[in-house]
């Protein structure tokens, strides 16, 4: 369709105007900029897709008509969500006329694309990635496939910690260096980013598992990211090449019970003693906190700070290893460190625990930034989320990626009423939906990547993730529901995809705070 991209921009353009009808109460509007902020996140995954689709050279119908479903899809969900209620964005219904789509979205049409991506299943396209890093996915699918893949049910269903069959290699391949520069030991070239490597790796080892494999990059990006946004010389020399070898490992200590995403509102304390400070409170969903050896803390280190978030600085507490679901460190001056893994539906492999810190002794060497480094600890705890963020949405790839392939697999080798499943039309439109989304998770985050290695996309980070998160979830229930009966046994891949996924709309910045307090109230400044 000649106009799409005139209907995208006018798309953008509602989405602007709504949201500056809008009186910026993040409380008091909240199903507002919550509708919004997905209708943002779709529209720039769209001209992300449409800029990947505008530069293939091979096979570049299929992926101009998957370039324009998704377009076409994306508008029609922002007509639906404003027009429910069009005067509660200051809009009238002419305005929300809803674009002349739908031969884009007829059900012959999306078959057709079903059928396609079916057939290119067991093949590869670039993805608009150099040869750098289409080696990196191929060695990290490879790894996934062999090593990961064969152990990620009995990690699963058995809540076994990750293994050394799979932590030793990962260390060989650098895997944990990847946001670590060259001259630290890690892979990322001095004075560059490599965001995009560390998606792609990231999404490799996610389809074979989120739990054992995907999510093992996460806490080395956010620690490595806050020490090279905070710390001192000392400190990066100090700590940064540990991080890149994957010894010690680490895990980040920031959410508390009563605050959740609300990192500003953190309670654990820190008091100065001397030669360094004590830290008394809780924390919990402390990911890999009992094999770390390197925990990033966020305390409040001047209770009278206002605002809040001012009052907050950043420690690396160091603790010896433990492989089981609970542990209790005591130190010689009575100071006392004690985590309890929380059961979890799914996520497993790594553990994620409640911590509980009792005078515990941090010497003054390990804050972060030194002197300097107090009252800053919000600031570079949210330098390494921003990283975090965009590797949830390469996470929330490889989930999608998996549960697609397996779906696909299936629909080929399951007869019902005479046939294979993949023979329906239903079932390809499933498919076809599963493609396009995927198409444009990936291209977003890749985009996202890049603005990153610019020094930009703090505010896009938080909408792939959110956008990709649920994509992640849509995707692996309707694999799940392909397989039929068979998708909710424990014996079938596709459900350990299905509550893996559920997950990541949860951590690293919650779905609702996202929307509302990071990409709502920067629409509505």
């Amino acid at each position: 369709m000649g106009n799409l991209a005139e209907e995208l921009g006018r798309a953008q353009e509602i989405v602007a105007a709504a949201a500056a009808q809008l009186e910026g109460d993040l409380d008091g509007e909240q199903l507002q900029l919550y509708e919004l902020a997905f209708s943002r996140a779709e529209l720039d995954a769209a001209d992300s897709l449409s800029a990947y689709a505008a530069t293939v050279k091979d096979d570049a119908e299929f992926w101009s008509r998957v370039s324009d479903t998704y377009a076409a899809q994306a508008l029609v969900n922002l007509h639906t969500r404003l027009v429910r209620s069009p005067e509660a964005y200051g809009l009238s219904l002419p305005e929300l006329a809803p674009p002349d789509v739908g031969a884009l979205l007829s059900p012959e049409r999306l078959t057709t694309l079903g059928r396609d991506f079916l057939s290119r299943k067991d093949g590869d396209h670039n993805d608009g990635l150099t040869d750098e890093h289409l080696l990196m996915r191929a060695s990290f699918r490879q790894f996934g496939d062999e090593v990961v893949a064969p152990l990620a049910e009995r990690i699963h269903r058995e809540d076994l910690i990750v293994p050394d069959d799979i932590l030793n290699p990962l260390r060989e391949m650098g895997c944990f260096g990847l946001s670590v520069p060259e001259r630290f030991g890690g892979l990322k070239p001095d004075g560059a980013e490599d965001s995009l490597g560390m998606v792609v790796v990231t999404q490799a080892l996610s389809r074979a598992s989120l739990g054992a494999a995907g999510s093992l990059i996460t806490r080395p990006e956010i620690m490595a990211r806050a020490i090279l946004e905070g710390g001192t010389e000392e400190q990066k020399a100090r700590w940064l090449p540990g991080i890149a070898a994957g010894d010690p490992l680490c895990a980040v200590s920031v959410t508390e019970p009563n605050t959740g995403s609300d990192v500003a509102a953190v309670n654990l304390r820190a008091r100065r003693t001397d030669g360094g400070w004590l830290l008394s409170g809780a924390k919990t969903w402390c990911t890999f906190a009992g094999k770390a050896q390197m925990l990033l803390v966020l305390a409040r280190t001047d209770p009278d700070a206002r605002p809040l978030h001012r009052g907050l600085s950043l420690f690396v507490v160091e603790k010896p290893v433990d492989e089981g679901h609970s542990f209790e460190h005591l130190q010689e001056n009575g100071g006392k460190m004690t985590g309890r893994a929380i059961p979890t539906i799914g996520y497993r492999g790594m553990h994620s625990f409640e911590m509980s810190y009792e005078d515990f002794f941090v010497p003054d060497a390990n804050l972060i930034g030194g002197d300097a480094g107090l009252g800053k600890g919000f600031y570079f705890t949210m330098r390494g989320f921003m990283g975090g963020r965009l590797q949830t949405a390469a996470r929330a790839c490889g989930i999608i990626e998996a549960a697609m392939r397996e779906a696909m697999q299936y629909a080929e080798d399951r007869q019902a009423f005479g046939k294979a499943l993949a023979a329906y039309p239903l079932t390809l439109i499933k498919i076809a939906r599963m493609g396009m989304q995927l198409a444009a998770c990936q291209q977003f985050t890749h985009e996202v990547a890049r603005l990153m290695d610019e020094g930009k996309g703090a505010m896009e980070a938080s909408l792939v993730k959110l956008m990709a998160c649920r994509v992640a979830e849509e995707a692996s229930r309707e694999a799940l529901q392909i397989h039929g009966g068979m998708g909710y046994a424990e014996e079938t891949p596709v459900s350990r995809y299905f509550v893996d996924a559920r997950v990541l709309s949860i951590f690293e910045g919650a779905e609702e705070t996202l929307a509302i307090r990071v990409v709502g109230k920067d629409l509505v400044s």
